[in-house]
């Protein structure tokens, strides 16, 4: 006969453990013996092998004291369902780890490949952080919009950047926010005669939004929101624009286009 200790020592238990098994009615508790003390048999040692078992393959407590009663067929059912929740925790737990390995690369945590290369192209022709991190908190915004259409958008954002204007721009855009002693109106009109001339191009050859994009305005209502509460002087750029003929910033269209499109 065993003590409490010597039997959670052989079944390889803690006696907080089995004290545990008592209390949620897993493992029987004997009486008392004559000296005081609570002596297991053989069979209580084998019960314990068995939950201990079951718990460490992660077979929730709640369940082992029907799989113990269970006859054989019921038991590998219950099995099959078992292994079955912990193959789709496994799929969870490998989900998380892609993202908290993606956390190593900041922009990758929330966005895909595509705007996470398009982002680093910008470090690399020079664009100051803070407005790579104001580009992504906008990838963000239409990532998870259009998740179906990000990969259709970003060969096109490309190619803008093969255009020595848009770099032009996104350059004084940097110096704009880096360096508060300079003549900002005079880079505000800079950057919207080049915004003016690259959009007036674009418009003309057709390169404007299609399919569920052209009719979905609360994303480009958001980045425009993300600019000012970003940068107030933003706004001093849509004024700019509107009297190169320009309406809006993310979505530009003719002034005259996008009044009759608000009248509708």
């Amino acid at each position: 006969m065993l003590t409490i200790g010597q039997l959670a020592a052989y079944a390889g238990a803690t006696v907080r453990a089995v004290r545990h098994y008592h209390q949620i009615g897993l493992l029987p508790e004997p009486e008392r013996d004559a000296s005081g003390y609570r002596r297991y048999g053989a069979a209580a040692a084998v019960s314990l092998i068995k939950i201990r078992t079951l718990a460490g393959a992660g077979v929730p407590l709640s369940e082992i004291g029907r799989m113990l009663e269970a006859d054989a067929s019921t038991f590998a059912e219950t099995v099959r369902s078992i292994d079955g929740r912990l193959r789709d925790k496994i799929d969870e737990l490998e989900t998380s780890r892609g993202q908290i390995a993606r956390l190593t690369s900041g922009d990758g945590l929330t966005l895909p490949p595509e705007v996470v290369a398009y982002l680093d192209r910008l470090r690399r022709i020079g664009v100051s952080e803070w407005l790579v991190q104001r580009e992504r908190d906008g990838w963000i915004l239409l990532a998870a919009r259009w998740p179906d259409h990000i990969g259709e958008i970003m060969p096109w954002k490309h190619r803008q950047l093969d255009d020595p204007r848009i770099i032009r721009g996104y350059l004084l855009m940097s110096q704009l926010l880096d360096d508060d002693d300079g003549d900002d109106d005079a880079r505000l009109e800079e950057i919207a005669d080049l915004m003016a001339e690259v959009i007036g191009e674009a418009y003309a050859a057709g390169e404007t939004e299609q399919g569920d994009t052209a009719q979905d305005d609360l994303p480009f209502d958001l980045l425009d929101a993300l600019a000012a509460e970003s940068d107030p002087r933003s706004l001093r750029m849509v004024e700019l624009l509107r009297k190169r003929g320009w309406s809006g910033w993310h979505r530009p269209e003719p002034v005259r286009a996008s009044h009759d499109r608000d009248r509708r």
